[in-house]
């Protein structure tokens, strides 16, 4: 098995004059067996390092060109679940991931290089899924009727698959970064793992005393009728709307009372081949708030679990046969007077010997297994084509 190199090539939500002159001063990584409470112990890492951010609602002191510039951080789906109390599913199916990472990071002198074409050797063999489409769909008609039983309101199905590979995966990984609507575009390296990351969506933000989430929930082609149609979906707003309601209710523990508001809903917006529907939520940070608590409220994020959130993470565990690994989770940067993490969906990672994708959607009453095993399959397949050099 190939160990993979343990390098940074360019961190998700990293300042933009600062993403490629990152050099690494220290590193915590996170897993079951390490035991304690990793949202404390990241801000604690944090801290002792020095990122204080156990007030949130406090400004940033000035900064210190010879200090830290900010960290990556990195909160896996199961993580996530775990601190929000609920099961934290099946088994990673790649065990070299940590559930959580946080890397400190100050300047270098070089630039590290952009994503560019295929490394030399670079192979990537046939994808292999964790579950067939008939056993995706025999999953969305198993949530349709938690539903009709009353137990949930909307659950998020996810799949996975994995391919061998030769060669060095962080071009491939690199390359995510650059598909279109990619906010959250870049990569975060380990010893033996690497995770790429293509993703749209706004788990939170908290920049000037300001709390932001950006639920993105309905999906269509990029055509001018699949925007026409996704606009008219009785079915795709219901479900949206749910998960805006959760995302507000997230929002509201760690809010100054009353602050909570719907900015923007149903937007409208293109990631690659794909319309979009992106709301914005917003609320002002409680006196007090720290890094732990947003873990906590926020984790993990509502438009990839479903309604109540909980009981949705009780479904999850029970029917996806593989775990989400780094999908579904948290990554991107935090600093004193910033935070900016995305939630890891178009998200991909490699071990020593495979890559692994992800993909799911929200399952409702309305749904339909085949439609849903369709629409996985599309939010996948840029993920797949780019990871192969296409």
């Amino acid at each position: 098995m190939e160990t993979l190199p343990h390098r940074v090539t360019d961190v998700p939500a990293a300042p933009a004059g600062c993403r490629r002159t990152l050099a690494e001063r220290a590193r915590w990584e996170w897993r079951p067996a390490d035991g304690g409470d990793p949202a404390v112990r990241a801000q604690e890492f944090l801290a002792a390092h020095g990122l204080p951010l156990h007030d949130l609602a406090r400004p940033a002191g000035v900064h210190d060109p010879d200090g830290p510039c900010g960290a990556a951080l990195y909160v896996s789906a199961a993580a996530g679940a775990a601190l929000a109390g609920g099961p934290t599913g099946a088994a990673n199916p790649a065990p070299a991931l940590p559930e959580v990472a946080v890397v400190v990071y100050g300047h270098a002198t070089t630039r590290t290089p952009a994503a560019g074409a295929p490394a030399p050797g670079w192979w990537l063999g046939d994808w292999a899924e964790s579950w067939t489409p008939t056993q995706h769909a025999d999953a969305v008609r198993a949530v349709r009727e938690a539903i009709g039983r009353g137990d949930v309101y909307q659950v998020n199905v996810v799949g996975h698959a994995a391919a061998r590979y030769t060669g060095d995966p962080l071009p491939a990984l690199a390359r995510l970064g650059s598909l279109p609507g990619a906010r959250y575009g870049g990569t975060l390296t380990g010893a033996g793992w690497a995770i790429g990351c293509a993703s749209p969506e706004t788990l939170v933000e908290v920049v000037g005393g300001r709390l932001v989430t950006r639920p993105i929930k309905g999906t269509r082609p990029a055509t001018a009728p699949g925007r026409a149609d996704l606009l008219a979906s009785a079915k795709e707003r219901a479900e949206h709307v749910m998960i805006v309601d959760l995302e507000r209710n997230d929002l509201a523990r760690i809010a100054r009372t009353g602050s909570v508001r719907v900015d923007e809903l149903f937007a409208v917006r293109r990631w690659c081949d794909l319309w979009q529907a992106e709301s914005t939520v917003s609320a002002t940070v409680a006196d007090g708030l720290g890094l732990a608590d947003l873990l906590r409220a926020v984790c993990p994020g509502g438009s990839v679990t479903g309604a109540p959130k909980l009981a949705a993470l009780d479904r999850i565990a029970a029917l996806e046969p593989v775990g989400r690994g780094a999908s579904m989770g948290a990554l991107g940067w935090v600093a004193p007077g910033r935070i900016d993490l995305g939630l890891t969906i178009r998200t991909a990672a490699a071990d020593g010997d495979r890559l692994h994708v992800w993909a799911g959607g929200g399952i409702t009453w309305g749904s339909d297994p085949d439609a849903e095993v369709a629409e996985a399959a599309a939010k996948s397949a840029p993920v797949r084509t780019t990871l192969a050099g296409r």
